[in-house]
């Protein structure tokens, strides 16, 4: 089959598995890995080996690289004020404690041979940001607890690959001098991946230097950046094989934490670029796999692999955070979530080969066990993450929120209806003035910079599915909208006032702006106006006996529907551009003047409201 043709059906499956993935909330890298699977060696539909040759290890080895620097540029040294000691200790006796216990678990219980299992209990010291970030995204974990296994996942991705080194250059070592000790084969490996973290951290002073100073146009700095990222980690491996991880690793931490403010416009692009990768690797090494690496796995094999799940990784966990102020159920978290991906099987494959050379035959095992691996902890985590996160309380809000951005008397009234309608709220200003009613009225509130870069590691925005930008000032509204369209999705960033026509010279483009509040497309001025007349919300439940056409009947004709929360708290706002389809069980909330009516209109309308689900602000 042709190369191309190859590269397409690897981005089709990639992506199809990534987007089926979204919309059914199953984990993406289960279904990646199956939909692999089956184009390879189950339907034969491609082999990547045949299709890309040698090309095949360099690809994924390069992929893998990009992977680990984009993971780095995620880690933010703020984030450790809370998690640091443990993060620490995951990184140095976490690591020795799950070599020592995969080793054991490999040698007497799946039967490895003593060098087999010693190499490859160190690869399983990596859990990957391939799957933990996915796991991640799609759950929604508190702060503490993912930060740990982001952490984790991306550090200990180069530990392990050192580690299987050591093992690996010790035992070939041995094989030519027999006398041969550890010392003589560890401080070499340790100086080369000193020496490959220096040349990480020298690439990102000299970007770091270049960016800012314009030393690089706009439009080169993402493939000088890639280039530069590919170099050090090609150079790195010259030194040492596999310490070119520990310099892409370095390098992209060392980037994130220089604030250099050239990148802020790349993120977008770089977070792109790790889902194709992901997909595209996922895809190649699945396929990749044939039924005879499959036929290796026997009783033995299985025993080992339910050891490594609750044996191997509970006992890593529990002991290295003895001490820590952790809290119980979020280490039994951490103890349970590990699953493994591309480095574990891009390893195991390189030394699978390397060990056969050195004449041991268990290490052709290496191949089918490491997909073994990742498939029973992709599987067993990917499906159960959500079920022990709500069991041992580690969950974040389950149903979605809305973050408002600018405390006005409009926004606070928003809030109120809101949290009256169970979904999370939280107002964003960086006045403490204005919001002091909002605190006087209980609303949660942040008091900080929305667009700061600190606010993205003091507030927590997992949550809020949904922002609403609302201040008094439209270009403001536009710019808060523009930056977070890519992080919470462009159809989920509102702001009021309606969006300019394409030939409009003196307004803000459609392309610039959140989606317009309400279908009128009320302005700042038109809401802050409203507010001084008296306006108010009120909710509308819609029943079988009492749908959306009865709702708007009972409407004033001024009224304005701004959303609806459906019964699994789901938010649908009514746009200038869109309207969702309100169903039985759903609460619209609308914005509508105030009404004088008598005493006795006031009484039966109160107990009209009653029977058909109208509920006055």
């Amino acid at each position: 089959m042709e190369q191309t043709l190859v590269i397409a059906l690897v981005g089709i499956l990639g992506i199809g598995a990534q987007w089926i993935a979204w919309r059914t909330g199953w984990p993406a890298i289960v279904l990646m890995l199956a939909a692999g699977f089956l184009a390879g060696p189950v339907l034969g539909i491609f082999d990547p080996e045949h299709a890309f040759g040698e090309l095949l290890e360099p690809m994924v080895a390069v992929g893998v690289a990009l992977i680990l620097f984009e993971g780095g540029l995620s880690l933010d040294f703020r984030e450790l004020r809370h998690t640091g000691s443990a993060v620490m200790r995951l990184a140095t006796v976490g690591v020795a404690i799950g070599w020592l216990f995969g080793a054991l678990a490999g040698i007497y219980i799946a039967g490895l041979a003593p060098e087999v299992a010693i190499l490859f209990g160190g690869i399983l010291v990596v859990t990957g940001p391939t799957v933990v970030i996915p796991l991640l995204r799609q759950s929604s974990i508190k702060s503490r607890p993912a930060s740990i296994l982001k952490w984790e996942a991306i550090v200990n991705d180069p530990t392990g690959a050192l580690c299987a080194v050591i093992a690996y250059e010790y035992f070939r070592k041995v094989a030519e001098q027999p006398n041969a000790t550890l010392f003589e084969v560890v401080p070499p490996l340790i100086i080369a991946a000193i020496i490959a973290g220096l040349i990480g951290y020298i690439a990102a002073l000299a970007i770091a230097w270049a960016f800012p100073r314009g030393a690089v146009p706009e439009y080169l700095k993402v493939p000088v950046l890639l280039t530069a990222v590919v170099g050090v980690f090609v150079v790195s491996n010259l030194i040492e094989h596999e310490a070119g991880l520990v310099a892409v690793t370095v390098m992209g931490v060392a980037l994130a934490n220089m604030n250099v403010s050239s990148l802020r416009s790349i993120h977008p692009f770089k977070e792109n670029i790790a889902v194709l990768l992901v997909s595209g690797i996922f895809i190649l090494l699945s396929a990749s796999l044939s039924i005879e690496d499959i036929r290796y796995i026997n009783w033995p094999i299985g025993l080992f692999l339910l050891a490594l799940l609750f044996l191997v990784r509970p006992a890593t966990i529990l002991i290295s955070l003895l001490g820590t102020n952790i809290p119980w159920n979020e280490r039994l978290f951490l103890a349970w979530i590990a699953p493994r991906g591309i480095v574990l099987v891009a390893i195991s494959g390189l030394f699978a080969l390397r060990l056969s050379d050195l004449g041991f035959t268990d290490g052709n095992l290496l191949i089918g066990l490491s997909f073994a691996v990742v498939v029973v902890t992709i599987v067993a985590h990917g499906f159960t993450v959500d079920f022990v996160a709500k069991l041992l309380k580690v969950k974040g809000a389950t149903r979605p929120g809305i973050l408002i951005v600018g405390s006005t008397p409009w926004t606070i009234a928003l809030a109120e209806q809101v949290q009256e309608m169970k979904a999370p709220v939280l107002i964003v200003d960086s006045s403490w003035q204005r919001l002091a009613l909002a605190r006087q009225k209980g609303i949660p509130f942040y008091h900080g910079e929305i667009l700061n870069e600190a606010t993205e590691h003091n507030l927590e925005l997992a949550p809020y599915q949904n922002l609403v930008a609302a201040t008094e000032n439209e270009a403001y509204n536009a710019l808060v909208c523009n930056e977070f369209a890519h992080e919470i999705g462009r159809d989920a960033v509102f702001q009021l006032g309606e969006a300019a026509q394409s030939d409009d010279k003196h307004s803000l483009p459609e392309s610039l702006r959140g989606r317009a509040l309400f279908e009128s497309g009320f302005g700042v001025e038109d809401v802050s106006e409203r507010q001084r007349q008296g306006w108010v919300f009120r909710k509308t439940k819609l029943s079988d006996e009492f749908d959306f056409e009865d709702a708007q009947e009972r409407l004033p004709d001024a009224a304005n529907m701004l959303l609806l929360i459906r019964r699994g708290g789901v938010i649908r706002f009514f746009t200038h551009a869109a309207r969702p389809e309100p169903r039985a069980g759903d609460t619209i909330l609308s914005y509508l003047p105030p009404q004088r009516r008598t005493a006795e209109e006031n009484a039966a309308r109160k107990k009209s409201g009653r029977k058909q689900g109208i509920e006055p602000a």
